[in-house]
């Protein structure tokens, strides 16, 4: 498994980070829509995405195809920048985040499947999806 960062603040780039991503990839591309890390404890403010977080990665390093996957990590922005509506991924024409974790199949038409929520720990939603 590779993993790939696309930082907040670089979100105005997503679309031209992703092509990228997507190109170079020597496999499937899924990303991961999570909620910041808090500097205190290293975790998501979202508790959905702690507790999904160890969940996705261990679905992805026991897939057949592990090693070609590239896990694509992208944080949705602070707590108050994610529940804002004018957030960037909640306005993203392809992606239209409405709830984290949100884990997104991407080729190079875009998204073509995704798992929102609770979904994203179902370890066996998690296999199928993979």
């Amino acid at each position: 498994m590779k993993v790939k960062r696309i930082p907040f603040d670089s979100a105005t780039d997503f679309d031209a980070e992703i092509a990228k991503i997507v190109a170079d990839a020597p496999g499937p591309v899924v990303v991961l829509f999570f909620g910041n890390e808090l500097p205190e404890t290293n975790e998501s403010f979202c508790p959905d995405c702690v507790v999904a977080d160890p969940l996705i990665r261990k679905a992805v390093l026991s897939h057949a195809q592990s090693a070609t996957i590239t896990l694509v990590e992208v944080p949705s922005g602070a707590r108050d920048e994610w529940r804002s509506p004018d957030n960037r991924y909640r306005k993203h024409p392809q992606i239209q985040l409405a709830r984290i974790p949100t884990l997104v199949q991407w080729t190079r038409d875009g998204p073509a499947g995704r798992l929102v929520e609770d979904e994203c720990a179902d370890e066996a939603k998690l296999a199928a999806f993979l």
